[in-house]
């Protein structure tokens, strides 16, 4: 009977609407119950370890390298640690691919469990702005109070001091999120100069303040409902297999349905199920949903509702759980988890591609070397039959010590490399690059026709540290 009601229209209308918009369109204020409970402080504990990590990674250096770096301007990018140039761009591509799938396997495997725990706009929401809101307003009960109550000197004082930390947090964060485009030596040397003479810094800094301040003081859940495209795809990735955060309907909701809770009353006897209809379970979630209709685009995951129902549970000595970590499968047919078919083809593809990567990277060289012949030039007789082409050169120097003592010398040709340069030998400076001309003459014996291809190996004093090939131009044999 409970299915047969479930499924019924009038009973799938709240999915025609997001839980933040009322009836007439307007926007609906979620003013969500202090979560309280054991899920909650091992979500408190994970998440001021990766604030931690977010904010201290663009200050740790690693053999000179900033940890964390994503450069865009000058398309140059430090992960963990690792430079990547623009000569890597293939070895990020295949990196983001790898997050995709690892996030779509525990997406399929475990549901949005990355939004309610590892999201850093869930984290700066709810374990920091959204408990200095609680420090500040009060619990629930006392926001709504507050928010319907006239602007009085109470009213005004809590509102310039919430705005006035909103904006100081999110000025900082702007400082962090800078750091990690600019690098930190820049940020710390504009922050210790004069503003004016950084205007190119400061409008930015200034606008990433605003964005944050608008996300975390005014747009809050709507990011996660609205803005970010994970909520939809969850919804082609589930199946009756993955493990989210459900409402054990079969349990709740037993014969007849739920009941408000009265003492020395034998619910079951009666027909109904263990969810007394006490609403905690929605006024604790901060995107405004009620759980007990299924899985929702709004969910994150956070199990808000878990704690605050397991609290409700214990308290008229029914077993916890009625919220919990499961699958339908799991509440319907008492199935466990298991390794489903999905879930092995997605392990494939990630073990094959973290193998690939690591490949990529071990064949990865700290210089990289390109030599191309100069665009339009021909080859050019020289005395004694020699045949001369000439180039241009660009080494790149991935490691942040300099490379000094560079020369070139041919493979399998006797031949000579003439640099335009006062001297054969040159340094490329830590991270950063060299460039010029050079002469390559070959005897004409020894070439083979029009079109012959050459290997030139790159020294370091006595080591080899890259190979590149040319093509080489000589004269037409006629036979």
């Amino acid at each position: 009977m409970t299915k047969q009601i479930l499924e019924t229209p009038e009973n799938e209308i709240f999915r025609d609407s997001i839980g933040t918009i009322d009836e007439k369109g307007n926007r609906s204020w979620v003013f969500p119950k202090k979560p309280m409970g054991k899920f909650y402080e091992y979500r408190k504990v994970v998440s001021y370890v990766l604030l931690t990590f977010l904010v201290l990674s663009p200050f740790i250096k690693i053999n000179g390298n900033q940890f964390m770096m994503f450069n865009i301007l000058e398309r140059r990018f430090n992960i963990f640690g690792m430079p990547f140039w623009p000569q890597d761009f293939h070895l990020l591509v295949i990196s983001m691919i790898i997050g995709v799938v690892f996030v779509t396997l525990f997406t399929v495997g475990f549901g949005r469990i990355f939004c309610g725990w590892i999201c850093p706009q869930t984290i700066f929401m709810e374990m920091v702005f959204r408990r200095i809101e609680y420090w500040i307003d009060g619990d629930r009960g006392k926001q709504i109070k507050l928010d319907r109550q006239p602007w009085n000197s109470e009213k005004i004082k809590k509102r310039l001091l919430k705005w006035f930390v909103f904006l100081v947090i999110s000025f900082l964060i702007a400082n962090v999120f800078l750091a990690y485009l600019i690098g930190s030596d820049k940020l710390l040397k504009y922050v210790t100069g004069n503003p004016m003479d950084n205007l190119g810094t400061l409008f930015p800094l200034i606008i990433f303040t605003g964005v944050f301040y608008f996300v975390f003081a005014w747009f809050r859940e709507q990011v996660c409902i609205i803005a970010c495209p994970y909520g939809r795809l969850q919804g082609v990735l589930l199946d009756k297999k993955s493990i989210v955060v459900a409402y054990d309907h079969v349990r709740g909701e037993a014969e007849i349905g739920r009941k408000k809770f009265r003492k020395k009353e034998d619910r079951k006897e009666l027909g109904h199920g263990d969810c007394i209809d006490c609403m905690q379970c929605v006024n604790v979630c901060p995107t405004g949903i009620d759980i007990r209709n299924g899985t929702q685009l709004e969910c994150i995951n956070c199990t808000a509702c878990i704690d605050e129902c397991d609290h409700i549970m214990e308290s008229i000595n029914l077993p916890k759980g009625l919220i919990r970590y499961a699958s339908e499968d799991e509440i319907e047919k008492k199935e466990r988890f298991k390794f489903t078919s999905r879930l092995k083809g997605y392990m494939a593809v990630l073990v094959i591609l973290l193998g690939v990567l690591s490949g990529m990277m071990l064949l990865r060289n700290d210089v990289e070397a390109r030599i191309l012949r100069l665009p339009g030039q021909l080859f050019e007789h020289k005395q004694g039959d020699m045949i001369s082409n000439v180039f241009t050169y660009k080494l790149v120097n991935k490691t942040t010590e300099e490379i000094d003592h560079i020369n070139f010398k041919l493979r399998k040709y006797e031949g000579e490399i003439k640099l335009v340069s006062n001297s054969d030998n040159f340094v490329v400076p830590g991270q950063g690059l060299a460039e010029g001309t050079l002469f390559i003459e070959i005897d004409k014996s020894q070439l083979s026709g029009d079109k012959n291809k050459l290997m030139i190996d790159v020294f370091s004093r006595e080591n080899l540290i890259e190979t590149t090939t040319v093509n080489f131009l000589g004269p037409r044999s006629y036979k």
